[in-house]
């Protein structure tokens, strides 16, 4: 089987904890090589038997043995990023959230597409055939007509001083970590778009970063949701979606890699309950996604146009959160 040949532009922790093993594991991607500022990166290389070693992001877009590459920078360089390897033909994969507002992905998207590459928000929980469950569900009438949409993710997260979620400048924030998701899930599981929102900010006095934010969404289809991400509080990654006659509670929503990769459906009608489970391998599956869309020229589940998009809607939540107001969205 042809192979995508990968290259991984920084040693973060999630590409070193969650994308390497996931690249091992998929079928027709193969790592071939990884970049970092400095001489850290052979040690890393090292560890995990990577080919290739580069001291800067330049060396490996430079490559041409690089078909694809994925960027697990901090927010604020994402467009840097992004844009210089399109530039240099290589296919993309970048980290959420895609920029650090709309305006950004604007441009992201019309280079990459100028540059014929494919490009692609790396929400890998999508992957996940639990949301393809709930879309089934909802569709069949089993829990009558959505009503509304419930979403929580949050964690505590600890050494504040040390971490970059809490830099602004960087495009920290608990909106753009992990709130990101809730409103990817909104738009994807009940496909419509937020058309006005509602936020409620809670803003850390030193660092000026939004340590949690309580959002209502009105959306286009008449459905409201109501979401909320925290830096603050427990670890919770999932959503509920209310209908006429019943509901659908998704316990690991984000991240079902917490739980084994097994995903919880629990679907309740007329008092009766039932529990599905359902597994999947997030990370390689995403990654054998977007290999098979260069290998086989298809378009990608998730378009820069629809990232666009989300990103208005995290613009219009931080746009609440200064004004105090309801925001409309013209998306």
């Amino acid at each position: 089987m042809k192979k995508v040949r990968w290259g991984i532009l920084s040693t973060a922790n999630i590409a070193r904890t969650q994308f390497i093993p996931a690249m091992f594991r998929a079928e027709n991607a193969e790592l071939t090589a990884i970049a970092s500022r400095g001489s850290k990166v052979h040690a890393i290389a090292q560890k995990f038997n990577i080919p290739k070693a580069y001291e800067s992001y330049e060396a490996l877009l430079n490559d041409p043995e690089i078909d694809a590459v994925y960027i697990p920078l901090p927010n604020h360089l994402h467009k840097e990023w992004v844009i210089k390897a399109a530039r240099k033909g290589k296919h993309i994969l970048c980290e959420k959230p895609v920029s650090l507002n709309a305006e950004e992905a604007v441009e992201m998207d019309k280079i990459t597409l100028e540059c014929n590459v494919k490009f692609m928000e790396a929400f890998m929980y999508q992957f996940h055939p639990q949301h393809d469950r709930v879309r089934e569900i909802i569709l069949s009438g089993e829990i009558g007509e959505v009503k509304l949409f419930k979403s929580s993710h949050s964690f505590y997260l600890e050494n504040r001083e040390d971490d970059i979620r809490m830099v602004k400048e960087m495009g920290g924030g608990s909106l753009y970590d992990v709130g990101c998701y809730s409103i990817h899930a909104v738009r994807y599981i009940l496909n419509t778009e937020p058309i006005e929102v509602h936020a409620i900010g809670n803003i850390d006095p030193i660092s000026n970063v939004d340590l949690s934010a309580y959002v209502h969404m009105k959306l286009e289809n008449g459905v409201t949701a109501l979401m909320d991400c925290s830096f603050d509080m427990t670890e919770r990654n999932e959503y509920e979606v209310v209908g006429t006659k019943g509901t659908i509670k998704v316990s690991y929503a984000f991240r079902p890699d917490r739980n084994g990769g097994v995903g919880i459906l629990i679907v309740e009608r007329n008092g009766v309950t039932r529990e599905e489970k359902i597994h999947g391998d997030i990370y390689r599956l995403e990654v054998e996604h977007f290999s098979r869309a260069i290998l086989e020229d298809l378009k990608v589940k998730y378009s820069g146009e629809s990232s666009i998009k989300n990103m208005r809607v995290i613009d219009a939540c931080y746009e609440s959160i200064r004004t105090g107001k309801s925001i409309r969205i013209n998306q």
